[in-house]
């Protein structure tokens, strides 16, 4: 199943991708509720809380509504106003250096254990959104990732039951300013500007995604493809992720982890080479499965 969020004046609410349209959830509820048999969720969060009794009451109602595409309630993905697909997270959780392609080309040592830094809600944006780049810095970045989101309370959890624990992957834009990031040993001002976690287009629940450490992942900026690469290629796998940070902290349903970023950003480029982005641009983050995320720079307005 592949979730989205409709952003309507301020706030966000479900839509669900099928085949004839996004089915915006609230409105489907409003025109045919004598169809939903059990309490139905109206927003993504209610969704991944809820667990699997509130996504087989979301899919049930799904499935019995009419099949025409004409209802008010189905709308075309190009006039929907999008907000991220994860909306209000607990924890937004950050692996660095994951990819070993990426670690090399930075001249960084491989890990021997993940690296951990965090980001806030004030960096969640959606699809085809505008990211104003801060004045404060001269090096934005782009990383093309996955993310898992949870869906189980995890904690010491092993490798071989992580993934039970996850609902859904979707994609990101972790953007990093790099002058911030290095100005000192801690990342955390270089990765925290408003907006730099675009999360979507969809959120697509684990069934539909299969082995999440074999998905293609691209990263293309103007037009031009910057990263190509594979989940198959990160130092620590998706269930060793869980399964590692489940040690430290006790995930819940919604947060979300990025698993880090494949070779190709603009860092990893000889000095003389590097043009970081800058108003005008236009990053698109390709996964497999997961569809496209767009974001184009503005100059910051403030």
């Amino acid at each position: 199943m592949k979730l989205i969020s409709i952003s309507k004046q301020g706030r966000n609410a479900l839509g669900v991708v099928t085949e004839n349209g996004v089915i915006d959830v609230e409105q489907a509820l409003a025109a045919e509720a004598s169809r939903a048999s059990a309490e139905v969720p109206s927003d993504v969060m209610a969704v991944i809380e809820g667990g699997e009794q509130a996504l087989a009451s979301l899919r049930g109602f799904i499935a019995s509504l009419p099949a025409t595409g004409n209802e008010t309630y189905v709308v075309s993905e190009e006039t929907i106003e999008w907000g991220p697909c994860v909306t209000a997270p607990n924890k937004i959780i950050c692996v660095g250096l994951n990819y070993r392609k990426h670690a090399e080309e930075t001249n960084a040592p491989i890990p021997q254990f993940p690296i951990l830094f965090n980001k806030f809600n004030n960096t969640l944006t959606g699809h085809l959104k505008e990211i104003a780049v801060p004045k404060v810095t001269q090096k934005l970045d782009y990383e093309a990732e996955l993310v898992i989101v949870i869906g189980k309370t995890a904690k010491y959890v092993s490798k071989e039951d992580a993934l039970g624990h996850v609902f859904g992957y979707c994609a990101v834009n972790d953007l990093s300013a790099r002058d911030l990031q290095l100005r000192t040993q801690q990342w955390l001002l270089g990765k925290s500007c408003d907006d730099f976690s675009p999360l979507g287009p969809y959120l697509v629940t684990a069934d539909e995604v299969g082995n999440p450490n074999d998905l293609a992942i691209k990263a293309i900026v103007n037009g031009e493809t910057r990263q190509n690469s594979n989940t198959s290629d990160m130092i620590f796998r998706c269930d060793e992720i869980v399964s590692y940070i489940s040690q430290h902290m006790t995930l819940v349903p919604g947060d979300v982890i990025l698993t880090g970023t494949p070779e190709g950003v603009v860092l990893g480029l000889p000095e003389d080479q590097q043009v970081y982005l800058k108003p005008g641009d236009e990053v698109t983050i390709e996964i497999e499965k997961l569809g496209k995320l767009t974001n184009r720079f503005v100059k910051d307005p403030a």
